[in-house]
């Protein structure tokens, strides 16, 4: 068995060539969706501002992430149909739910970013921002943090690579909610966090173009962001 062979056969098949479906919509649901998509982004924009922005160890930082994580889910939904997808399976002849596949590429985020977290360690300008960040699991709650992270992670995917991607098309769908999704982030005032969405978005972006849905990106997405909340903080205090 070639390593190199097969992670390159894994990338094609999970973000190069996409599985055959037919989504097709008439005019004005597509006109509707796209209406739906852009009232909700504003409004989801304007609350992710104000929830990264909330002082660690207030409840209000609760409140906000989980109205955020509504915000974004109603959207979806209330946008039109969404479908969850299907992905190559392993041998090429057939096809199947984007899970375990999911899986490897939210694994390999992770261990990319925490790569990453080496060099983000020794440089304060870029440490200080991400540590306030993760102070929220530190003088809040963990386990509600995580919760919401969790939840927010799915409710996210379901509007970006669900109703905003099929807003936008397929065409440029990718390079549109990566985009989008970046600048949203950005919102947070933390550069490597809007990084992270680029590279994040552009990843589970490539996957609902694969596949066609948001059951990939859904998992790709909470495999990395719940391992970023559990193994960030103690990979930053032992390498500072």
């Amino acid at each position: 068995m070639n390593p190199v062979r097969e992670l390159r056969a894994f990338i094609r098949a999970a973000l190069v060539v996409p599985v055959p479906r037919d989504h097709t919509e008439p005019d004005w649901a597509f006109k509707r969706r796209r209406i739906v998509a852009v009232a909700t982004l504003l409004v989801g924009a304007g609350l992710l501002a104000w929830a990264l922005r909330i002082e660690p160890g207030d409840p209000m930082f609760y409140v906000a992430t989980f109205a955020l994580a509504g915000v974004w889910a109603v959207g979806a939904f209330a946008s039109g149909p969404l479908h969850l997808g299907r992905a190559h399976t392993r041998d090429g002849d057939g096809h199947s739910r984007a899970v375990v596949q999911s899986l490897a590429l939210g694994a390999m985020l992770l261990m990319l970013f925490l790569a990453g977290a080496v060099v983000v360690a020794q440089i304060p300008v870029l440490r200080d921002p991400v540590e306030e960040l993760l102070d929220h699991a530190e003088f809040g709650s963990l386990g509600i943090v995580a919760v919401a992270t969790f939840v927010n992670g799915i409710a996210e995917e379901l509007y970006f690579r669900g109703a905003l991607y099929a807003g936008v098309g397929r065409r440029h769908g990718v390079a549109v909610t990566t985009v989008v999704y970046a600048l949203v982030t950005a919102a947070s005032g933390i550069p490597l966090l809007v990084f992270a969405a680029a590279v994040v978005g552009l990843v589970v972006g490539l996957q609902r173009r694969v596949t066609g849905g948001i059951l990939g990106p859904v998992v790709t997405h909470l495999t990395w962001s719940l391992g970023m909340l559990f193994l960030l903080p103690p990979v930053l205090d032992r390498l500072s």
